[in-house]
Parts: structure tokens; C-alpha cells; sequence
């Protein structure tokens, strides 16, 4: 089965629980973090790739313990039309999935890389970074 990526939420309930280790342990999930943030009232929000057999199993009980799971449906491309390769986005990128080649100073985009945190749609002077439904 190939890496399913998902966004998972947690609530001020749940999220000092060992929940991701139990997917790990209890359903032989093979998991990938990309991104995780906790705020100081202990909500927080991770986006992972998860891979198994029981990936359905997995899935229900992370439902079960009350965290709010989502595909992640949105994609962010570049706009090669629009991009002046200013670099601007390679500073806000958490992942480097945006970083500047060298010698030639143009920036890549990694699309496998990519989390969908938006920082690069919000910061590009010129909109070449958009988002795909």
C-alpha cells in the first residue's frame, strides 16, 4: 500500500496521549511525520504519511480517541510562468521542499517534500506558488 498522507487534530483531551505510538505498536503502521505543532494549550494539528496493511484499523481508532482525521486533499504547485526565482519562499519553507539550485540561483520545487503548510502561497510577492483542490 503507498503512503496515504493525512492531517490529524488533536483536542486538549487528547493530545498528551500516546496515540501515534499505538498506531505504531498495536497496527504495525509504518509512520512518517511531516509536520507537527502543539500550542500551549496542548491542541494540536500533524500531518503524516501512514502506511500498512491495517491503515483502516489505524485509522478508526484514531477516530475512536477523538482526533479529527482528514486526507490531505490540497496540493500546492508552482507557476513556472510566474516564478522570478526571488527566493522568497525558500526562507518560510519548513521542509526545504522549496530551495535555490546552484550554480544557476533557480529555485526548485519538491513536490514530494511539500506538507500543504501554506507558507510559501502566503509569502510569494508574485503568486507563483497556488494551491490545488
Amino acid at each position: 500500500m503507498a503512503p496515504q498522507k493525512i492531517v490529524l487534530r488533536f483536542s486538549a483531551d487528547n493530545a498528551d496521549q500516546p496515540i501515534i505510538y499505538h498506531l505504531v505498536k498495536d497496527y504495525d503502521l509504518i509512520i512518517n511525520i511531516l509536520k507537527a505543532s502543539i500550542n500551549p494549550h496542548k491542541e494540536g494539528t500533524m500531518v503524516l504519511e501512514l502506511t500498512g496493511t491495517r491503515y483502516e484499523e489505524g485509522i478508526n481508532y484514531l477516530k475512536k480517541q477523538g482526533v479529527t482525521v482528514h486526507p490531505l486533499t490540497q496540493e500546492v504547485v508552482r507557476n513556472e510562468d510566474k516564478c522570478t526565482h526571488c527566493g522568497n519562499c525558500t526562507a518560510h519553507c519548513p521542509t526545504r521542499a522549496l530551495f535555490i539550485e546552484r550554480p544557476s540561483m533557480e529555485v526548485k520545487f519538491n513536490g514530494d517534500e511539500c506538507v500543504v503548510c501554506l507558507m510559501c502561497v502566503k509569502i510569494c510577492p508574485v503568486h507563483a506558488m497556488e494551491v490545488r483542490i
